[in-house]
């Protein structure tokens, strides 16, 4: 059994940097294993990569994981994540940036989990009836009264959003959150709700490069979370450039890493229709699965989706 390492050069040098640098390729490959934050996500934290180490030995030891070889100091040979799947077997998690929102009623929300951050999927749509509200996704309580609340907000703010209020009457609308198995809840998926149903019901596609996560009042308001260091983390993990975050949680901004901060763009939400206008694409304006397909050549077939 390979053991990780910590022989790293001495603080502030270029070599350990690069020892950094290595570390944190490692744990973007073993992330397909293993649902662990990046181990220096800032480079200020450079110095701690010795102790990143021994922290990520036992977080392996611990699971019941088999430790790996992440490097071998400033003139080895790195990480050998080529073989991974012979220590750790087959990958238990797939990559969820590969989901993109590319039909209206979908929305990339943000969540805590007891193992740091990830994004999850809001997906919306509705059948012929009389009104009523399916949920599915095995969502808890308080996750359930916030899809009730977002679609009374949606209701009541029908003609401001551009949404035939006729649809209500004669449609029942479900809301489904994907990995059924899993159980959710929380009230800071409020936000994402709304989107999803608005972008469902005015037929105006999510932009695929864009999360949010908040509470939600019946008001409009959007109201302040917890995690957001884990959820921005997982924001950037998935290739996410924009997160919507509540305005009230601006102060939280310094606990996330500085350069997590430099790879998104943060848009502040006072009420759902900021989240709205910075998540949705315009009527009629092609959604990135579209652009993709027109600038594909033609070969008689249908192009591939980038997802």
């Amino acid at each position: 059994m390979a053991a990780v390492t910590s022989t790293v050069p001495e603080s502030g040098t270029v070599e350990q940097a690069e020892v950094a640098r290595r570390a944190d390729a490692f744990v973007e490959e073993l992330s397909e294993w293993l649902r662990i934050p990046s181990i220096s996500a800032d480079p200020g934290h450079h110095g701690d990569v010795a102790r990143s180490a021994a922290w990520l030995e036992a977080t392996l030891r611990r699971d019941g994981w088999p430790t790996v070889e992440i490097w071998g100091g400033a003139t080895g040979n790195g990480s050998d994540t080529a073989a991974l799947p012979a220590i750790l077997g087959p990958r238990r998690f797939e990559n969820e940036v590969a989901m993109r929102t590319s039909v209206p009623g979908v929305a990339t929300g943000l969540a805590w989990t007891p193992t740091g951050g990830d994004i999850l999927f809001i997906e919306a749509t509705r059948v012929s009836g009389r009104g009523k509200l399916i949920l599915t996704g095995q969502l808890g309580e308080v996750m359930k009264e916030s899809a009730q609340a977002a679609l009374t907000l949606v209701k009541a703010r029908a003609t401001l959003l551009g949404i035939n209020s006729a649809l209500f009457d004669k449609s029942d609308v479900h809301i489904h959150v994907p990995a059924g198995a899993i159980p959710k809840d929380g009230p800071s998926a409020g936000v994402a709700m709304v989107v999803a149903l608005v972008s469902l019901l005015a037929e105006r596609t999510a932009r695929s490069d864009t999360a949010m996560t908040g509470e939600i009042s019946l008001r409009g308001l959007v109201l302040p979370i917890g995690g957001v260091k884990e959820k921005v983390l997982a924001a950037v993990r998935a290739g996410i450039k924009t997160v919507l975050l509540p305005a009230r949680n601006r102060k939280d901004l310094e606990d996330v890493p500085d350069s997590a901060r430099k790879q998104v763009k943060f848009v502040w939400l006072e009420h759902v229709d900021d989240a709205v206008a910075a998540a949705l694409n315009r009527t009629g304006e092609a959604s990135d699965a579209d652009l993709f397909e027109r600038a594909a050549p033609s070969t008689g077939r249908q192009a591939a989706r980038p997802w």
